[in-house]
């Protein structure tokens, strides 16, 4: 059976998340976390993303991103591509980072609730995993330590 297409249109808005490959981690270090960051720094001003928010944890990530061109798949296969190769490289490996084809969930944005309720859920990610103690704040938005 094949995949259904994505739904691409200027001004779309999409909780984007992806896993590493079996799960096993897609970030070692602050390294690779601060790379992730400025790939998706470079990725944005290719496509003319915009990021209202976004999650990395040690073996996934989450995105909430505007694409006012539509451009979510091709601006996708550049991000992860790049990353991979850039992550391969650094550790001296090879073949698959993530698991799988990423899921895209349109958010509506129309209205402040549904967004606003996307991007806590987002940022609320390590404080679920319970890697932040009570009282605990982030020091910056890089999450997964």
């Amino acid at each position: 059976m094949a995949r259904k297409l994505r739904i691409e249109y200027p001004g779309a808005i999409y909780h984007v998340l992806s896993r590493g490959d079996r799960r096993e981690p897609i970030f070692r270090d602050d390294r690779d976390r601060t790379r992730f960051v400025e790939t998706l720094a470079e990725a944005c001003r290719k496509t003319a993303w915009q990021v209202h928010a976004y999650c990395l944890m040690s073996n996934h990530f989450h995105l909430v991103i505007e694409t006012p061109q539509g451009n979510l798949v091709a601006g996708m296969k550049w991000f992860l591509g790049t990353f991979t190769s850039r992550f391969n490289r650094r550790h001296k490996l090879f073949g698959h980072l993530f698991s799988g084809r990423y899921k895209a969930l349109i958010v509506d944005g129309s209205g402040d609730g549904y967004l606003r309720t996307v991007g806590e859920y987002v940022h609320l990610n390590p404080v679920r995993a319970k890697l932040l103690r009570q009282g605990m704040r982030p020091v910056n938005p890089i999450y997964g330590r």
